[in-house]
């Protein structure tokens, strides 16, 4: 056992790991309680969200709005063009941005589905955190944000709940409970 776990300072630790064989490494270890990885509505990991709905893992989804991809702030053909902001270094890690642009294929990916996530008048932002309810209630989104209206922009994505109806909400619902 951890000394921060026998001290009493945390109930449970977590791991943050895009491999599915990593994952399941951790789960049934004494205090492991949540998965961290990196899931949204262009980047599906369906190995790792069946590892969680199976053992009754929460899932931390890392990246829910592709860091900034799924908002629609940067549609097919834009540049950001602050040479302070991450998206145009283009790190290793970064998959929705390529020096400063959005990646085509997951741009175009993203305009096949916009009138599914922005149905009942959700913005995409609002959209993309409804499609990872509905996708699993195992799943909690950890949206970043840089402005006050982008937080509440995110949190009125609750008033609506998961994409796809009553039968959807209720699923998520019962889960939560």
């Amino acid at each position: 056992m951890s000394p921060c776990r026998s001290a009493g300072s945390i109930r449970a630790h977590g791991w943050s790991t895009d491999d599915p064989r990593l994952a399941a490494a951790w789960l049934g270890q004494p205090g492991f309680g949540r998965l961290e990885f990196e899931i949204n509505v262009v980047h599906d990991a369906p190995a790792i969200v069946g590892l969680c709905e199976t053992h009754d893992v929460p899932g931390l989804a890392r990246g829910p709005l592709g860091t900034g991809l799924l908002t629609g702030a940067h549609p097919a053909g834009s540049v950001i063009s602050d040479e302070q902001d991450f998206r145009c270094k283009s790190p290793e890690w970064l998959n929705y941005f390529r020096d400063g642009r959005p990646v085509p294929e997951l741009a175009e990916t993203l305009d096949a589905v916009r009138h599914i996530l922005t149905s009942n008048g959700r913005t995409l932002a609002q959209g993309a955190l409804a499609w990872l309810w509905a996708r699993s209630p195992a799943l909690i989104p950890i949206p970043g944000a840089r402005i006050v209206a982008q937080v509440r922009e995110n949190a009125a994505a609750m008033e609506q709940g998961p994409l796809g109806g009553p039968d959807a909400r209720d699923r998520h619902a019962a889960r939560r409970a």
